[in-house]
């Protein structure tokens, strides 16, 4: 069996090999962009510890998210944690599947939280026309991990035999998705 998780660290934190320790290597400013300029499309702005070091060791992160209006996050997992979200103000539909295949939704509102357990599939949509909205996600592992469902499938270089065998299609039609994803020039 394999798990996947943060370790615990013997230490109160994990101190850089050749950094300086003192309240900047505690601080992230990287959200601060966020507060400027409102997003044209859907954003995440994460601080795991790839942005921000000082949550090594500390089995925490956290994300926001902006969705203009009509956008998704799509389906996608965090193999190494859960999420809890926090709908700051607009509206979003939200849900995930279980290992049963059972689909559990919900619509929020400003004020409300939703929890994605680990690993399951999920999504958020800002059903909203006009109004963007806008959500904060915490993670209980320094690193999360994303996998998207669709770029993984049709932005990688999985057979498109198989993939028309598995969604019961033909390869023209995986080839239409493929070309989605594609890199634009």
């Amino acid at each position: 069996m394999a798990i996947a998780g943060d370790p615990d660290i013997l230490t109160d934190f994990m101190a850089p090999p050749n950094g300086t320790v003192d309240g900047n290597f505690f601080t992230y400013t990287g959200m601060r962009v966020i507060l400027q300029d409102e997003p044209k499309n859907f954003t995440v702005l994460k601080a795991t510890s790839a942005e921000f070091p000082a949550l090594n060791g500390q089995s925490v992160s956290y994300a926001v998210l902006f969705f203009t209006p009509g956008t998704i996050n799509p389906p996608h997992t965090h193999p190494r944690s859960a999420e809890l979200l926090f709908l700051v103000g607009g509206t979003l539909e939200v849900g995930f599947v279980d290992t049963k295949n059972n689909l559990f939704t919900q619509t929020l509102q400003s004020g409300d939280m939703f929890v994605f357990p680990k690993g399951l599939v999920h999504f958020q949509y800002n059903a909203d026309s006009e109004n963007p909205a806008i959500a904060i996600s915490a993670f209980g592992s320094a690193s999360a991990g994303t996998v998207s469902i669709p770029s993984t499938l049709f932005a990688t270089n999985i057979d498109d035999n198989i993939l028309a065998l598995s969604f019961k299609t033909d390869v023209a039609t995986v080839q239409k998705l493929k070309a989605s994803f594609a890199p634009k020039p």
